[in-house]
């Protein structure tokens, strides 16, 4: 989203707490952002895949999780979690007190919803700023289009969101629960909406496929076609601005009783195979915030 700004003097100071898949591919896009520079990757598993990048790319790591971040809290002016919900209740508690920002990409909603398609600028000066969840990333833009291309509050409306098996990993598989609830605050949230459900598909096919998302309402919601084919088209060009992987793969469309559009994100490879669009589109989200916050302290 900040592709056109000049890199700030010095580029925000960076730790990521985390060393699973997101973080590990959260990392390698700081290391390509020009605003950003990664003081610290934080995990618990000296000899974990993550541990390993991240050394393997002169980044100071630490297994020694949270208190070695906040030890080293002089030094960085804003930490990524790409940890677990639960930990992040707990990381939160010491960052808080510390005064450092957070970009939580953890379901846990500690913080201040974030979509930067919708509310970026409003976020900017937030302490901690939750991503929502990959699926709330990629979904919820599009389920916003909905809401604004009806008369009223849309009485129902659900998020559909397929994921390749090998790209879920542990932690998201354990949050599955605050997954769906944390999505459908969100879509609470952005939309007017009385009913959101969340459907999460995790799809052990293989080769993997590229995450999918369709959103759809009733056919029997007041949704004039027109407003929202040109309002999804403008979504899709805000978000493949910062996630380029991400395009409208059926377009506003009548089937059956529903209304639905579906959404495809292919990543950029950085971590995982290009399937992985589900790191892609909260990983570039986020770091989207940061870039943000780097050129608001220009």
């Amino acid at each position: 989203m900040y592709a056109h700004i000049d890199a700030p003097a010095e580029p925000l100071r960076v730790a990521i707490i985390g060393t699973g898949n997101i973080g590990c591919d959260l990392l390698l896009k700081v290391l390509a952002s020009p605003h950003l520079r990664c003081e610290l990757f934080a995990g618990r598993r000296a000899s974990s895949p993550g541990i390993e990048l991240a050394a393997s790319h002169g980044i100071p790591t630490t297994a020694g999780g949270i208190d070695a971040l906040a030890e080293a809290a002089d030094r960085i002016d804003l930490v990524f979690d790409a940890t677990s919900a639960k930990d992040a209740i707990h990381n939160w508690k010491i960052l808080e007190g510390l005064g450092i920002p957070v970009v939580d990409l953890t379901p846990s909603h500690l913080g201040r919803f974030c979509v930067p398609a919708l509310n970026l600028e409003e976020c900017l000066t937030e302490q901690n700023v939750s991503m929502v969840t990959c699926g709330g990333q990629a979904a919820v833009p599009i389920a916003h289009c909905f809401s604004d291309a009806s008369d009223g509050p849309l009485g129902y409306l659900e998020i559909a969101t397929a994921s390749s098996s090998a790209s879920v990993g542990p932690a998201t598989r354990a949050n599955i629960d605050e997954y769906a609830f944390t999505t459908q605050d969100a879509t609470h949230e952005f939309c007017r909406v009385e009913s959101a459900k969340t459907i999460l598909i995790i799809n052990p096919a293989e080769p993997g496929i590229v995450m999918r998302n369709t959103i759809a309402v009733p056919a029997s919601e007041n949704i004039d076609m027109e407003a929202l084919r040109v309002s999804v088209e403008h979504m899709e060009k805000r978000i493949n601005s910062y996630v380029p992987g991400y395009r409208v793969v059926v377009p506003p469309v009548v089937v059956g009783d529903r209304v639905m559009v579906t959404i495809e994100v292919e990543g950029r490879g950085d971590w995982l195979p290009r399937y992985a669009g589900n790191l892609d589109v909260i990983t570039c989200a986020a770091v989207a915030v940061a870039e943000g916050r780097a050129e608001a302290r220009r």
